[in-house]
């Protein structure tokens, strides 16, 4: 039985992109170019070359993080969409902490107290909308879709003033100092927040299969009444949750800090953001930290291997949004349903006949 779940649940996440790749593939013959040299262009260049892999794993680091954010409340039916705040506001204070600490510091003590900056205000920011939920039952959707975009408001305001570097031409804060950055390995961009990624991976795969936690987050999932009358602290759980939501948000925010961009600028994470990426990375990953992982390497290389397509073909490199907004389109539908017995369905009612004859000869 869970072999067969797991291959329903491992087809709603392949077809959509099958499907994705297909209609892209369509226009890419409009186009007047060849499908498969374009993909081969696509995924071979970042994910089939050394170099190519290693810038991938770079841009798949924070999307681990925040798809392990959006999965760890998503499965208990908490649905955190703030992710992208938690992770703005690690980030941007993470940021702050590398610009002010003084550049003499030890490099080890200074990148730590970064990302310590970057988890605890990411926990912080959390907590508002788990106190809310857990004991004043106020929907969290809600309050993490209108935090993000109060905390944005308030860090284009920080940015812009208190903040800003005023020796940049542009809006931004001043750059973190070489002690807090993280450097880079070989001629590749790859760098030690992979690995720090890679370590909370592992640690979110333990709690979420082996802990006692993960087995409350399914418990509380499916029915949340029967969890509470079982003896389960559920207001409790929604505060941890949130709180180790919120935890790897910040650091994936903070890491992303260190790692590339080293400002905060007003345009620090992105279109549609890192924070909104992880959420079709936990979709995409069916809410489990393997498919989280394949998942989050797989959207890096759409984007690593974008601007090779405009060098080797005359395929525009936005073909790659429209793949991933097919993507998303295509999530939404359940081709298979996983609570479903196929075979039941197709057979069902030549059993049911067998049964009924059966019963009237008897």
């Amino acid at each position: 039985m869970k072999m067969i779940n797991f291959g329903k649940r491992l087809l709603n996440s392949i077809l959509p992109v099958l499907l994705a790749f297909v209609i892209g593939g369509i226009i890419i013959l409009l186009i007047g170019e060849n499908p498969v040299d374009t993909y081969g262009i696509l995924l071979g260049k970042s994910l089939f070359t050394a170099k190519g892999l290693l810038n991938t794993l770079h841009y798949a680091s924070p999307l681990i993080l925040t798809g392990l954010a959006i999965a760890i409340t998503f499965k208990a039916n908490i649905f955190n969409m703030g992710v992208e705040g938690q992770m703005l506001l690690g980030a941007f204070f993470s940021g702050v902490a590398g610009a002010y600490l003084p550049a003499s510091l030890n490099p080890a003590a200074a990148k730590l107290i970064c990302l310590a900056v970057g988890v605890l205000c990411g926990i912080l920011f959390a907590l508002v909308p788990a106190v809310l939920k857990a004991y004043f039952h106020v929907n969290e959707m809600v309050v993490t879709l209108m935090l993000n975009y109060a905390m944005i408001k308030v860090l284009e305001f920080l940015s812009t003033g208190v903040f800003r570097d005023y020796s940049s031409g542009y809006v931004c804060t001043p750059t973190i100092h070489d002690n807090a950055m993280f450097s880079r390995i070989g001629n590749s961009r790859i760098t030690l927040f992979f690995f720090i990624a890679v370590a909370a991976f592992l640690v979110m795969y333990f709690v979420m299969n082996k802990s006692r936690l993960g087995y409350e987050v399914t418990a509380i999932g499916k029915n949340p009444e029967f969890a509470e009358a079982a003896g389960m602290k559920v207001h409790r759980k929604i505060m941890i949750l949130m709180i180790i939501s919120g935890a790897l948000s910040g650091l994936a925010g903070s890491g992303y800090m260190m790692s590339e961009q080293f400002k905060y600028t007003l345009s620090f994470s992105g279109n549609p953001g890192l924070g909104w990426d992880g959420m079709l990375i936990a979709l995409l990953g069916g809410h489990s930290p393997v498919g989280i992982l394949i998942a989050a390497v797989f959207y890096a290389a759409l984007k690593t291997g974008a601007d090779h397509i405009n060098l080797y073909s005359t395929v525009p490199k936005e073909i790659v949004s429209v793949i991933q907004g097919l993507i998303i389109l295509f999530l939404a539908v359940k081709f298979v349903d996983e609570h479903t017995d196929i075979r039941k369905k197709l057979f069902g009612k030549k059993t049911g006949k067998a049964e009924t004859a059966a019963a009237k000869e008897a």
